[in-house]
């Protein structure tokens, strides 16, 4: 394989696909990471992935993801996942404001990118899907971080970043995970047990909600405040607890698959200004981890992939076609992968990670 594409394997994932392939039916777990813009560099290879290879089996597969994760998922269970994605590449990429929006302004257009992304029945197929089990992450305020006004706010994230830095499990103080789910229970696998966690099933009337507030970055949008079917309250960014996920949590049956920007994993969106925190992937035995290389995100322009910090550092003009630039480019990453779906060699190419 080139330089495009990384694939670690955990030992068991590695000897079960050595063993029998790359089939669909060995995997029970999707997850999908915070990060914003950076899910542009993924583009080509979620259509590869929701479009073909994850449609070749029958088995419920569980989805969880956070912020971006979430929408990403969201076009996984609409009718056609390829046109979702080209919808909420569309918007995302092209979004717009005339001066610095206001957290109110970017909420509107990320309201309206989901719409658009949902369609007129897309919050029910995703509520209601037969096969993809989905689980949305959502962080509940407490304190001073489910406060509206922004002076009240800025001291409950302080407060949670000065305890995070002592123990992750002081967030807890500050933050509730809330994990909206489709069918009538969260996937058993998903029990996750590092914080109090509240379960609340997704239905079509909380579906639009519940995908904002998974992405709502405090001081960026507005959030959501008393979700239908949910604990009262305010609901921001999932990515506050689990941004790249504690992967230890899992449970289930089948093998992790997880499209991600890079190797590197870190849990909460406060650890990763902790280098401590990284997290030791190749204790996942489970785990299927596909990013972009080392490599390939230094050759591309600017040597990294999309990152929100773009929207204040270049014009409209400049960041959008920078992006562009990046999104034609990672079409080598579904390539390469589908290389390896075809060749005689399941493990070619592969990191396994012991």
């Amino acid at each position: 394989m080139s330089a495009s594409l990384r694939v670690c394997l955990g030992r068991e994932a590695a000897r079960r696909i050595g063993s029998e392939g790359w089939s669909a039916d060995l995997f029970s777990l999707l997850l999908g990471a915070s990060g914003g813009p950076k899910w542009f560099i993924l583009g080509h290879l979620d259509r590869l992935l929701f479009g073909d290879f994850l449609q070749r089996s029958e088995r419920t597969l569980s989805v969880l993801g956070s912020s971006i994760g979430s929408w990403r998922h969201a076009c996984l269970a609409m009718p056609d996942p390829v046109a979702a994605i080209d919808r909420l590449q569309d918007g995302y990429l092209n979004q717009h404001y005339a001066s610095k929006p206001t957290a109110a302004d970017v909420s509107a257009v990320s309201r309206d990118i989901l719409r658009r992304v949902l369609g007129e029945h897309g919050a029910q197929a995703l509520a209601n899907h037969p096969r993809i089990h989905s689980h949305i992450v959502t962080a509940r305020g407490r304190g001073p971080a489910a406060a509206a006004s922004t002076p009240l706010l800025a001291t409950g994230m302080g407060a949670a970043a000065l305890g995070n830095a002592v123990s992750r499990t002081l967030l807890s103080h500050h933050f509730q995970r809330v994990v909206f789910h489709s069918q009538s229970a969260p996937a058993p696998g998903l029990d996750l047990h590092d914080f109090a966690t509240a379960y609340c099933r997704l239905r079509e009337d909380n579906v639009l909600a519940a995908l904002h507030a998974s992405g709502a970055i405090p001081f960026v949008l507005t959030g959501e405040r008393d979700i239908s079917g949910a604990p009262a309250g305010q609901y921001w960014d999932g990515g506050i607890i689990d941004y790249h996920f504690d992967l230890g949590q899992y449970q289930g049956d089948g093998l992790i698959l997880y499209p991600h920007f890079s190797a590197s994993i870190v849990p909460g969106w406060f650890d990763k200004f902790l280098p401590w925190r990284k997290a030791a992937i190749h204790e996942i035995d489970k785990l299927v981890l596909l990013c972009p290389s080392e490599e390939f995100t230094a050759s591309l322009p600017m040597g990294k992939i999309p990152d929100r910090s773009d929207f204040s550092r270049l014009a409209h003009a400049d960041r959008v076609s920078y992006w562009e630039q990046c999104i034609e480019r990672s079409a080598a990453l579904a390539e390469e992968f589908w290389e390896l779906l075809e060749g005689g060699d399941p493990l070619r190419g592969a990191s396994i990670l012991a």
